[in-house]
C-alpha cells in the first residue's frame, strides 16, 4: 500500500515518446502532461493511493498528442479538480475528445502565463512561459504549437525543478529576457532532447545537476547527439526514460535524491 509522506516527489513517467510528470506531496497531486496514450494510468497507480481518486491539478502544456492524449484517460479515471491549458487549439481527433471530456465532466479550465504562480502541497510552480501578450497576439494556425508550451520552475524549499514542455531556442531567448530564470537542481530536457531544444546560454543560467529526458522509440532522432553533448559539456548527469525507465526524484526541501 502506498503511504503518503511529507517529501516532494517528482516522477518522470515512462510513457514512451511523450511527456508525463507527476508531482505530489502527501495527498496532493499535480500532473504535467499525460503522454500519448493511457500508459500514464500505470504511473499514477504506482504513486497515488488506490483510495485517492482526486488529481488536484492537471496541466496540458500544449495540445499535441504526445503530451495531451493521456490526460483524456486521466479525466475518465480520476476526479480532476482543475485543468490548466492555453487558449490554443487544433483540429485533431485527440483535441476534440479532450474538449468533449472537459464538457462532460464540467471541468474548471484555467490558463496561466509567465509570472503566475500555482501552489500545491507546500510547493509552488512559477510559470516562466508563455507570456500573455505573446499568446494573445499569436496565430494558432501559423505558429508551431510547441512554442505555446507551458514551462515553469517547481520549487519546494531550496529544491527547484525546471519543467520545459517542448519549447525551443526561440522561446528560451524570451525566457532569458524575462529575467525569471534561475539555477535549478533538476531539468526536464526540452522537446525530448531535440537538436534545437537548448542553447548554451540558457543551460548556463539554469545550471542543473541532473537532466531527465522523457523519450521513447521515435523517428526524430531524439535525443540528439547535440543535446547529449551539450549536457555532458556542462557536467550534467543525464537520465532518460527509454534507457532508465521511470525516474523519481525526491526532496525534503533541503536535500534531494533519485529514488
Amino acid at each position: 500500500m502506498i503511504l503518503p509522506d511529507d517529501k516532494l516527489h517528482v516522477v518522470f513517467c515512462d510513457v514512451g515518446q511523450g511527456d508525463a510528470i507527476l508531482v505530489y506531496r502527501k495527498t496532493t497531486q499535480m500532473l504535467v502532461d499525460g503522454g500519448p496514450d493511457n500508459k500514464v494510468l500505470g504511473c499514477l497507480a504506482r504513486h497515488v493511493p488506490f483510495y485517492d481518486r482526486r488529481i488536484e491539478v492537471a496541466i496540458v502544456t500544449h495540445p499535441q498528442a504526445d503530451h495531451m492524449n493521456g490526460i483524456i484517460d486521466v479525466i475518465k479515471r480520476y476526479n480532476v479538480m482543475q485543468l490548466v491549458m492555453g487558449p490554443e487549439n487544433n483540429s485533431t481527433v485527440g483535441f476534440k475528445e479532450l474538449q468533449r471530456q472537459v464538457s462532460n465532466h464540467k471541468l474548471q479550465v484555467t490558463s496561466v502565463y509567465s509570472g503566475d504562480e500555482m501552489k500545491m502541497g507546500g510547493a509552488k510552480f512559477e510559470i516562466v512561459w508563455p507570456e500573455r501578450g505573446w499568446v494573445l497576439g499569436a496565430n494558432t494556425e501559423k505558429t508551431d504549437l510547441n512554442e505555446f508550451g507551458i514551462s515553469g520552475r517547481l520549487t519546494y524549499g531550496n529544491f527547484d525543478v525546471m519543467l520545459t514542455a517542448d519549447v525551443d531556442q526561440g522561446v528560451e531567448a524570451d525566457e532569458i529576457a524575462s529575467g525569471l530564470l534561475r539555477q535549478v537542481e533538476v531539468l526536464k530536457v526540452p522537446h525530448h532532447g531535440s537538436k534545437t531544444g537548448m542553447t548554451e546560454e540558457w543551460l548556463r543560467i539554469i545550471s542543473p545537476e541532473l537532466a531527465v529526458i522523457s523519450v521513447g522509440k521515435n523517428s526524430y532522432g531524439h535525443p540528439t547527439k547535440e543535446a547529449i553533448d551539450l549536457l555532458s559539456s556542462k557536467g550534467v548527469r543525464v537520465l532518460r526514460t527509454d534507457d532508465d525507465g521511470e525516474v523519481e526524484v525526491v526532496s525534503d526541501g533541503v536535500k534531494w535524491w533519485v529514488k
